[in-house]
């Protein structure tokens, strides 16, 4: 089994920077915080509120917990903290209902920008914030800078590797989920049989896998074995916040669909609980295998699969 190095060399903070997360559920946020732990700084922990399922992880932490109606108080708070860097990690499984957000005198002037990112889609969401972050002169940095050992490498990272058949259904599997991703709908996309058979929606890929799990059953997938997970990031997508990412779950649920193995685009994608993940996914015979990424981190067109 190989690991390829990350694709990016990880985040150099200047000493005295003061580096804040927006904690959302999972993993990610806790991995986070040890990386700036191990680097030196102690993170300020600002946690959204309900979406948080390892809160006591941070205990250790400033921190404070913040509802996502109250976006207009963010920037005081990251300021009145001194923040200088702020990290988005974790999943928000809500968006801010417009009707009950708390206006402030800085939110009002970006309202209307507000309005048509909320419309736009989670990706719109994200950009208008880092955005609107940067140009108040904190800068906003993404996870896989902070720890990078957690971005998937590129080539077969696990003992089982994937056969002609796989490739198949990666290839399959790879455009369904960048055609969905420029629509701003999800990362990710199952194929099985050389086709893609199930699509990321709402529900997020543990959905999707519970989905296609149910759909064994139907008969136009009777008798088709194997198949495979591939998750990508959206084309032009913002790479600071919400990459693609599988963990341990992920192996348990791809493994109960009865899927042959999990394909990631190198550099855009995480993998959370990096040992554990790759431990289960060889325990369960699964591959997960890093792609060439199809654009650069600026969102230039790259080389790619």
């Amino acid at each position: 089994m190989t690991r390829a190095k990350p694709a990016k060399a990880g985040l150099v903070l200047a000493p005295g920077s003061r580096v804040g997360i927006i904690a959302g559920g999972g993993s990610l946020p806790v991995e986070v915080a040890d990386g700036l732990v191990k680097q030196g700084f102690v993170p300020f922990v600002i946690i959204a509120e309900g979406e948080v399922d390892r809160e006591a992880d941070f205990s250790a932490y400033e921190r404070q917990t913040l509802a996502l109606e109250d976006i207009g108080l963010l920037l005081p708070l990251l300021k009145r903290n001194g923040i200088t860097h702020l990290v988005l990690a974790g999943e928000i499984k809500r968006r801010p209902r417009l009707s009950k957000i708390r206006p402030t005198l800085g939110l009002l002037a970006i309202i209307p920008s507000v309005i048509r990112a909320l419309r736009r889609g989670d990706d719109g969401l994200l950009k208008m914030l880092t955005r609107g972050l940067e140009d108040r002169g904190i800068a906003v940095v993404g996870a896989h800078e902070v720890v990078p050992e957690l971005t998937a490498g590129e080539g077969t990272l696990t003992a089982a590797h994937p056969n002609q058949s796989d490739w198949r259904d990666i290839k399959a599997g790879r455009a369904a989920a960048k055609a969905i991703g420029a629509l701003d709908i999800g990362q990710a996309a199952i194929a099985i049989g050389g086709r893609a058979i199930a699509l990321e929606g709402v529900e997020g890929t543990a959905g999707l896998l519970d989905r296609t799990r149910e759909l064994r059953g139907h008969g136009r997938l009777a008798g088709k074995a194997r198949g495979v997970l591939v998750k990508c990031a959206k084309p032009g997508q913002e790479l600071r916040a919400d990459l693609p990412s599988i963990g341990p779950q992920t192996i348990e649920a791809a493994h109960a669909a009865g899927l042959a193995g999990i394909a990631l685009e190198a550099g855009h994608s995480l993998i959370l609980e990096g040992p554990e993940t790759l431990a289960r996914a060889n325990a369960l015979g699964l591959f997960i295998v890093g792609l060439p990424a199809m654009e650069a981190a600026n969102g230039e067109p790259a080389n790619g699969l």
